[in-house]
């Protein structure tokens, strides 16, 4: 075990003890500094354990607060067993031997969004799913930036939660995680949705269901809900008292939001009023216009005037990594959906981009770029969704030969080593009119330091093409 300073750490049990500490933060990084501040903040005697020796934030901690104590390296289960508190990061699973024993033996488990949502002063718009977090979220921050409000946008994007906090804000948007939301007993959203759920992190679930469940926590206590109509999985099981709001893609009835054909143009509308034609949304894909119609609706939930809201759907072009497009090289479109880290993702972003059904007959129009940590995902969805979509998928990385698998029969296959190997492979295969699309449908950290990284190694191949 080791300290702050890096020096071996003795006695640290005894330590704890004889100072009477009460809380124990439980991972650092990001999420662990943030939580540590907070505790300061409120004069609560706590310390820091990490598995990590030189875990992220720990110069920081030093700096900002020098007399925490720090334990470092294999987490001790007597160490957290002397505590009458555990705040875990969501990184550090709960199966974890240590977290058990502590649990076990009676130890109070909390996280960063309870301890938010017991502290936060103004309303919380809650945002989870599968897929599209964080870009509802970013565009819902936007959307209350133009109506006026004082918000405070991040949680598992951007600021961690408990930095957000300000009594001067009248507004908080956070998206959350499967994994922050497993220790939320309360939440107490104003508005709150799951925008969908498909199998995901299940290297850390024991199956769908868990994941679902831990999922569905963000509605606890929810003043109003906002429920996506081509997923039962995101309906609630709540009071019939909670309001609750709909967004799809088809066309809308009662305290829905969808699309409607108006002398031949879609239309985005509510219920049945029609608000803006869709080809003004800046963002591109389907799966996108399904997000600006939740955002829509969590923000018309909350109180929004609906002009500002739809200014923003005309200026908003979507996060990087998210279905952006980088660059247009002889009639071919090149678009980075790096972020796309899981199989149903990956579907979206093909079913949203594809100029085609996927009906048999019809000409495949998308080279798709895939591959990495599977995470004990099932592929056959993927293979589902490239059929009559995609001509040609180049793979890569750690579990491309699974992949390779859902593709056989559906569309040609070919392997790449690097992620330069497969944008000059693509380039090759591509005729004009035609998109590649990176969306990996897995984790990067067999290749990269994270999706952001292997996004920009896409795009720095691009741009190398002639």
């Amino acid at each position: 075990m080791f300290n702050q300073t890096g020096q071996k750490q003795e006695n640290q049990v005894a330590d704890i003890i004889a100072s009477n500490r009460t809380t124990v933060v439980v991972g650092l990084g990001a999420t662990g500094l943030s939580v540590a501040r907070h505790l300061a903040r409120c004069g609560e005697r706590f310390m820091v354990v990490d598995s990590r020796v030189d875990p992220p934030g720990l110069s920081e901690l030093a700096r900002e607060l020098p007399t925490v104590a720090v334990e470092l390296g294999e987490i001790s289960a007597a160490t957290l067993c002397s505590g009458e508190r555990l705040v875990v990061s969501p990184g550090l699973a709960l199966a974890h031997p240590a977290l058990q024993e502590a649990i076990a033996s009676g130890v109070a488990v909390s996280g960063d969004i309870q301890l938010f949502a017991d502290a936060a002063q103004a309303p919380i718009i809650a945002i989870t799913g599968s897929n599209g977090k964080s870009t509802v979220t970013t565009l819902v921050g936007e959307m209350a930036l133009a109506a006026g409000r004082n918000v405070g946008v991040g949680g598992n994007l951007g600021v961690p939660a408990l930095d957000l906090l300000d009594d001067s804000r009248d507004l908080y948007v956070l998206e959350l995680s499967s994994f922050q939301l497993e220790l939320v007993t309360r939440l107490g959203a104003q508005v709150a949705c799951v925008l969908n759920v498909s199998p995901d992190h299940m290297d850390r679930y024991p199956d769908i269901q868990s994941y679902h469940a831990a999922k569905h926590r963000i509605f606890s206590a929810v003043s109003q809900v906002v429920v996506n109509r081509a997923d039962a999985l995101s309906h609630p099981l709540v009071s019939p008292a909670v309001k609750q709001w709909s967004f799809g893609l088809d066309r809308p009835d009662f305290k829905g939001f969808g699309v409607i054909s108006v002398d031949g143009q879609e239309w985005l509308a509510f219920e049945r009023q029609a608000l803006m034609l869709v080809a003004e949304v800046a963002m591109w894909g389907r799966h996108n216009l399904a997000n600006a119609l939740a955002a829509l609706a969590l923000g018309h939930a909350a109180g929004f005037a609906m002009e500002p809201m739809l200014a923003t759907l005309k200026t908003f072009r979507g996060l990087p990594h998210r279905c952006e497009q980088v660059a247009n090289k002889n009639g071919v479109a090149w678009i980075n959906d790096s972020k796309a880290t899981n199989v149903g993702a990956a579907v979206a972003a093909i079913e949203g981009i594809a100029g085609t059904s996927g009906a048999a007959g019809t000409e495949a129009d998308i080279i798709l770029l895939a591959g990495g940590q599977g995470k004990s995902q099932d592929f056959a969805p993927l293979g589902s969704a490239a059929e009559g979509r995609v001509r040609l998928a180049i793979l890569l990385g750690e579990d491309a030969s699974q992949l390779a698998e859902a593709f056989k029969g559906r569309c040609d296959v070919l392997y790449a080593t690097s992620m330069g190997a497969a944008v000059q492979a693509a380039a090759k295969a591509a005729r004009s009119g035609e998109k590649v699309l990176l969306s990996p449908a897995c984790a990067s950290f067999d290749m990269f330091t994270g999706f952001a990284d292997r996004g920009e190694q896409f795009v720095r191949a691009v741009e190398a093409l002639a």
